[in-house]
């Protein structure tokens, strides 16, 4: 599995370059401005990007951009962008309409290598990744009296909060010591109340969870 690297300081960027290649990942080439980001997804190809938000030349959103960018004009490329800090605006932009094989994690979750890397190959793998802080402040925040997530119970929410963070029915049953017939029963209700028709299992899931971030 190859990938691109975009991470202005370099300790950090040797530091997770060495983490994935020790995991099995090929890393074709690093980045360390939005600019150069892209133009090494371009030329590698890769079947990841892993960025940081805030790169050169402005320090704002040049690593977001480079991934948006990235994700439209080579849509099979996964995308993981990191970040120092969870933020709304940064997930729906990243997200947009489709939501297969990409993630938002803050930095601190590295550390923690194994849960890293787990987030890594979901990523490739097509799956959605979301930092548990960001579906914190998410389902944290007021909502009006018609919006659809109003109705839901603690429960179901918090079964959608694992369902953002990529976890399966097994693992939510196992999370929240329930069982996985209660956490199929919370889905169905989360999709009832979204007015997500019948169909893909796996799309309705990432359109439960683009539709909350995108309120």
């Amino acid at each position: 599995m190859r990938v691109v690297i975009g991470e202005d300081e370099a300790l950090l960027r040797e530091g997770m370059s060495l983490l994935l290649e020790r995991a099995g990942f090929e890393v074709a080439a690093t980045a360390g401005d939005g600019e150069a980001l892209v133009a090494a997804a371009r030329r590698e190809r890769p079947e990841l990007v892993v960025t940081d938000i805030r790169m050169p030349p402005t320090q704002s959103d040049e690593g977001l951009r480079a991934a948006i960018e990235i994700r439209a004009a080579l849509p099979e490329i996964a995308v993981l962008v990191l970040s120092q800090h969870a933020q709304r605006r940064y997930a729906t932009e990243l997200l947009g309409q489709r939501a297969a094989g990409v993630g938002y994690l803050l930095k601190q979750r590295i550390a923690d290598s194994d849960a890293f890397l787990a987030d890594v190959r979901r990523v490739c793998d097509g799956g959605t990744v979301l930092d548990p802080e960001l579906v914190g402040v998410l389902l944290g925040r007021a909502r009006p009296d018609d919006d659809p997530f109003h109705d839901l119970t603690a429960r179901q929410r918090d079964v959608l909060a694992l369902m953002a963070e990529g976890a399966s029915n097994a693992a939510i049953a196992e999370r929240l010591v329930i069982t996985e017939k209660a956490v199929v029963k919370h889905v169905s209700r989360i999709y009832d109340q979204l007015d997500l028709v019948p169909g893909a299992a796996e799309h309705r899931r990432v359109l439960a969870v683009v539709r909350y971030l995108a309120r």
